[in-house]
């Protein structure tokens, strides 16, 4: 009998039980701080499954740490044991609690430090390692580095399902959620594409265990190349591993790095509960705030569409189109200038000389961000400093401070003649970049610093790693550009960021600490497709927009455009950008002033709990409903949105809502119709909601509220 595995299980039962005998249930509205006994909540049950998690893997034995490396060719499984162990804990504050466990090998001085921090309002653990060379000479290999390393073992016959997401390809499928059972022996091995992290695979998974209903979450932080593998034996245990994708190196004497940042939160429940807990975590704990304040769901707006971006743009039109939007009524709160405002020889790809074109704007993008500031607007702005062609300023005067790729391989994103990387590994490019990005927010009036991403870079970080020092070049950059954006908010507290990145491909967990992504993908407009990245994106992550054209027709003879319902609520969003050409009187701004109303009064409930009511469909499944709800129960609100699509023959659907109180009622109202209903939550929840659309190709907006 295997006595070391019975004593760890029956551990963690005592730990369990024991848990779940002192501690209360604790439901927290992310948004508000109020307290309430709903749906959703954190339960005993789930803090002591991450409490007996975390004393099983960060306790007393070093075989037992959720992470792995082998230095030498010595795992350090059986390395750590050897070396000198300290372990620390110091109170962040009222929810967080962080523990250091440092390791030294008295040979070569190496120090792996392991830092983890638990979270006491929610049942999650993250941490990172760090690597420091504090020896004279050069370390022995680092290598196989899995930043995650540890395994589950399940007492049912039911299997292990994992769920995770497609990422962004600037495609209709962007976001498509999948579902794969891990039977016994799969090998199951994902990984992003060319560098950037949710470059084709999103860098998040819940793992399900049917019977009982339970599960855990792992996301990996790092905005660089992962990879993450998913190992089933012929028993009950399921092995996960994730990290850096093949780091290989040396550290030279006084030389640190890090490893990618790993959270877990578990679960008791079904996968989708374990989602919103995820969800509410990531509203609590990671989604930016300015001076404490959560980002506002909003309505923002571009010329990007009328003036090839910014190439055609100057003040005056920029001027004109923001007086147009406020002489319309529309309540916007930022105007968006984006690529092209500098120097760049008549074409925005050219990037590099970050100085204001001054034949345009000759005084500069701060007399349109006055403008905009004096009208109650606050203004963003493009940038994308990583991308240097070789007619542009950096690379005129210090090509040193770039990257030149290796020949591409034909899958990866980048024009290797006419593209480098500015390395942010460099520091002289690092400090440069720094100085002159912030002045340049100071100067012109940013209040939104926006950073796109239009190459793959991985094969750029490639070319400059040896053999003894694979990852390295990587590693630095990512850490460089972490510590860039961290100057940007540690100057500016009332700044945001907005990550793009060709839209959507560089969303891990440290970038989203820092940022929001007002364009999910590059895929844009076509209804259906937005239907569909929003049912997947919005598992992940709460906050994040997209942008809208008017999607009108003419009107019979008439000259009044008819505003395309149908697409506008497939748009809708925490973060909607408005992509009108406000030089046209004839649109029916009248629908268009009525929808930005109803997404207003819609839109709160977006960072809260979210249900699928469907199946997942994809932009190419044009006969089907697509439904999910949005809900916060600590306000007694949510959402529901609907779809059907043009193909479809039936003009209702039956909806079972979640996340009600069953001993309520709800008066429940379609924006559409002055009728509404009061329904008791226990209906709803048993037999569910009818929603009719008599027409195809048509969408319904429902709200409700506890009485």
């Amino acid at each position: 009998m295997n006595y070391e595995r019975l004593f760890g299980m029956l551990r963690i039962k005592l730990l369990v039980f024991l848990v779940m005998i002192f501690q209360q249930p604790m439901c927290q509205n992310v948004a508000l701080g109020q307290s309430s006994s709903l749906a959703g909540c954190v339960t005993p049950a789930d803090r002591a499954l991450a409490t007996a998690w975390m004393a099983d893997h960060f306790g007393d034995r070093a075989g037992s740490l959720p992470f792995s490396f082998k230095y030498g060719q010595t795992s350090s499984r059986d390395v750590l044991r050897h070396w000198d162990a300290n372990k620390t804990s110091e109170k962040i504050d009222e929810s967080q609690t962080r523990h250091t466990y440092s390791f030294v090998d008295p040979d070569t001085k190496l120090e792996v430090r392991a830092v983890a921090v638990t979270y006491h309002d929610f049942p999650v653990v993250e941490w990172t390692l760090n690597f420091k060379n504090n020896g004279s000479q050069d370390t022995p290999i680092l290598s196989e580095i899995e930043a995650v390393d540890f395994k589950v073992t399940r007492d049912t016959s039911w299997e292990y399902v994992l769920h995770h997401n497609k990422g962004a390809r600037a495609s209709g499928n962007d976001f498509e959620p999948y579902e794969m059972p891990l039977g016994l022996g799969a090998r199951v091995h994902l990984r992003t594409i060319g560098g950037r992290p949710s470059n084709g695979m999103m860098p998040y998974f819940n793992i399900a265990w049917p019977r009982p209903q339970r599960g855990l979450i792992f996301a990996i932080g790092w905005p660089g190349q992962w990879q993450a593998s998913f190992l089933r034996d012929a028993g009950t245990t399921l092995q996960i591993r994730a990290g850096q994708e093949n780091p290989h190196f040396k550290l030279h004497p006084g030389e640190e790095v890090r490893s990618p940042l790993i959270a877990v939160v578990w679960y008791e429940g079904d996968w989708i509960r374990g989602q919103n807990l995820w969800r509410r975590w990531m509203v609590q704990h990671n989604l930016p705030r300015q001076r404490g304040k959560l980002a506002p769901t909003q309505l923002v707006a571009c010329s990007s569409h009328q003036f090839a971006e910014m190439i055609n743009a100057n003040e005056e039109n920029q001027k004109l189109f923001i007086d147009r939007y406020l002489e319309e009524g529309f309540p916007l709160s930022h105007w968006w200038m984006d690529a092209g405002w500098y120097v760049n020889n008549g074409a925005w790809i050219n990037t590099g000389t970050w100085e204001v074109d001054k034949q345009r704007f000759p005084r500069g993008l701060r007399a349109i961000t006055d403008h905009a500031h004096a009208k109650g607007l606050k203004s963003i702005v493009w940038f994308e400093p990583e991308r240097v062609t070789l007619d542009s300023w950096i690379y005129k005067n210090h090509p040193e401070w770039t990257l030149e790729p290796l020949p591409n391989p034909g899958d990866q994103l980048y024009d290797a003649a006419s593209w480098r990387l500015l390395n942010l590994g460099n520091p002289q490019a690092h400090r440069w970049l720094v100085e002159h990005i912030n002045g340049l927010i100071d100067s012109e009036g940013i209040d939104v610093y926006r950073q796109d991403f239009n190459l793959d870079p991985l094969y750029y970080w490639k070319n400059y790693d040896t053999e003894d020092r694979r990852g390295i070049t990587e590693i630095k950059y990512c850490a460089g550009y972490l510590a860039y954006w961290d100057s940007i908010l540690d100057r500016h507290p009332a700044i945001r960021i907005d990550s793009c990145a060709s839209g959507g491909r560089r969303n891990d967990l440290e970038t989203l600490r820092r940022s929001v992504p007002f364009v999910r993908s590059d895929h844009l407009f076509e209804p259906t497709s937005q239907q569909s990245h929003n049912y997947g994106f919005s598992m992940w992550v709460p906050y994040h927009g997209t942008g809208t054209h008017v999607g009108h027709s003419a009107i019979g003879q008439h000259s009044t455009e008819k505003v395309d319902v149908y697409a506008f609520r497939s748009h809708m969003s925490c973060s909607v950008t408005a992509c009108w050409d406000m030089r046209k009187k004839e649109i029916d701004y009248d629908t268009l002033r009525k929808l930005t109303g109803q997404m207003a009064e819609a839109s709160p409930n977006f960072l809260g709990d979210y249900y699928p009511l469907t199946p997942y469909a994809s932009d190419i499944e044009r006969d089907v409903w697509i439904a999910w709800q949005w809900d916060r129960p600590e306000k007694g609100e949510g959402a529901i949105q609907a779809f059907r699509r043009e193909e479809d023959l039936q003009p209702r659907h039956r909806f079972r809502l979640r996340g009600l109180d069953p001993e309520a009622s709800y008066r429940v109202h379609d924006v559409d119709h002055e009728a509404e209903q009061t329904v008791s939550g226990a209906k709803l929840l048993r037999h569910g909601l009818v929603i009719e659309l008599p027409e195809p190709r048509s969408a319904a907006l429902i709200m409700y509220y506890k009485q």
